[in-house]
């Protein structure tokens, strides 16, 4: 099996072209397998291109338990670069399917290849039972977002925002993202009972109206070094919590991440680099 190795803030994926080649087994299997960085290439998980009916490509994103995503913010803009670079759509803009539905994404380019990507990563979701979550905001009303709503989790009380981006996210402001939290509380918080479907979780530091400081879990995964749709959810919920204006740069572990959430429209827009690493040929 071919592959590409490509990378977005830090946030590695091993991609297999499927316009062009087949897997070996399963990609539940498969995933574990190659993300294994000791034993296989390495990587946050495993992401098929694929034709699509209803867009210039499609992406998949499989986590290293096997777990299906519907959605990886730093994984499309990948996907986007690998799709013009390799001659598969050299349109700008270019549209890829995912979980969440048909994105359009914004190639930069530079001496014919793909450095950043803008993505119109759609309408951030804040209806509890559609994120989904089983808490609710203060007023009881079903419609009403869960923003800074009381949490406890291990015995201390938090405030927590939910938002999906076609993926669900548990967003805490706290005074500094320790290990403490991302590895301690990420875990327990993401298999809680009050996400049916397990979530994402986000720990954020308020730099200023401008800047946030972000770690994040990552549901199926565990701590990676960036997470797009995190990143995007982070935003989201320190607008709706006043903390931020509706543009900010995002720090993560793996680099920085530009977010605007439109007023006009609802979209959500994010910036940020796709690189590639290296290619191979897996021998299983």
């Amino acid at each position: 099996m071919k592959f590409t190795k490509m990378e977005g803030a830090g946030n590695d994926y091993v991609y297999v072209d499927l316009f062009h080649g087949t897997l070996p087994e399963p990609p539940e299997t498969l995933s574990g397998k190659v993300a294994d960085r000791h034993f296989g290439i390495g990587g946050d998980g495993l992401v098929l291109i694929t034709p699509s009916e209803k867009a210039d490509a499609r992406m998949r994103m499989f986590n290293p338990d096997g777990s299906e995503s519907e959605m990886c913010g730093n994984a499309v803009r990948c996907v986007a670069k690998y799709v013009h670079d390799h001659g598969i759509c050299r349109r700008i803009p270019l549209t890829v399917e995912t979980g969440k539905g048909v994105l359009t994404l914004y190639p930069e380019v530079s001496d014919g290849l793909v450095t950043r990507v803008r993505v119109d990563m759609g309408e951030a979701i804040l209806i509890p039972a559609k994120v989904p979550t089983l808490l609710r905001a203060p007023s009881g009303r079903e419609e009403d977002p869960v923003a800074g709503v009381p949490f406890d989790a291990a015995g201390r009380d938090f405030a927590v925002t939910c938002v999906s981006m076609g993926n669900p996210h548990a967003v805490f402001f706290v005074e500094k993202p320790t290990d403490e939290l991302v590895l301690g509380l990420g875990p327990q918080i993401e298999t809680d009972p009050r996400f049916p479907r397990r979530t994402n979780v986000e720990f954020v530091r308020v730099i200023s109206r401008a800047e946030l400081e972000m770690r994040v879990w990552e549901r199926g995964t565990g701590e990676t070094l960036a997470c797009g749709t995190g990143a995007c959810a982070a935003a989201v919920a320190a607008i709706l919590n006043g903390k931020t204006d509706r543009a900010v740069t995002i720090h993560l572990l793996g680099g920085d991440l530009f977010i605007e959430w439109n007023e006009s429209d609802g979209h959500v827009m994010m910036t940020g680099p796709a690189r590639e690493v290296f290619s191979g040929e897996w021998l299983g």
